[in-house]
C-alpha cells in the first residue's frame, strides 16, 4: 500500500483518510468484499445519505490509494481492504513514529515518555518488556 500522508490536526482513521473514506473503509472492514451499492445502502442506514457516484468515486481513490482491491464481478466490482483494520493502524502508527523520530529525534522520546503517566498500567508493562528486549538485543 502506498503511504498515507497523515493529518497532524485530525483524529483515528481520518489522519490517513478524508471523513467519507474513513465510513467506507470501516463499513468494508467490518464487511469485506461489497459492491458500491451495498456500501451505499450502509451508509443510508447510517443516516448518512450519499449519492452513488459520490460513493463510486470515493471507492476508486481509495483503490487508487492502495487501500482497496477491486475485483469485477460482470458489470459490476467487488470492493475489499487491501490490509485488516489492525494492520492498517499498525503499519500507520509505526510509519507516523518513525517519520516523527526522524523530524523531531529525542523531543518526540521525551514527549511520549511525559505522556505515560496517564497510561494504562498495561501498556507501560509492555513497554518495559520492549525495552528490556531492545537492550538484550544490541
Amino acid at each position: 500500500m502506498k503511504t498515507m500522508a497523515s493529518k497532524g490536526h485530525e483524529r483515528g482513521l481520518e489522519r490517513f483518510f478524508g471523513p467519507l473514506e474513513a465510513k467506507i473503509m470501516t463499513i468494508l472492514w467490518n464487511e469485506p468484499d461489497l459492491y458500491i451499492k451495498d456500501v451505499t445502502q450502509r451508509l443510508e442506514k447510517q443516516g448518512k445519505p450519499v449519492s452513488f457516484n459520490t460513493v463510486m468515486t470515493i471507492m476508486n481513490r481509495l483503490v487508487d490509494k492502495g487501500a482497496l482491491n477491486k475485483t469485477s464481478a460482470g458489470r459490476a466490482s467487488r470492493y475489499s481492504p487491501v490490509e485488516s483494520r489492525e494492520h492498517f493502524v499498525e503499519n500507520r502508527s509505526r510509519e507516523l513514529s518513525q517519520e516523527l523520530l526522524e523530524d523531531f529525534g529525542p523531543l518526540v522520546v521525551s514527549h511520549m515518555f511525559d505522556a505515560l503517566e496517564e497510561v494504562d498500567p498495561k501498556i507501560l508493562a509492555e513497554l518495559e518488556q520492549k525495552i528490556h528486549s531492545l537492550k538484550r538485543g544490541k
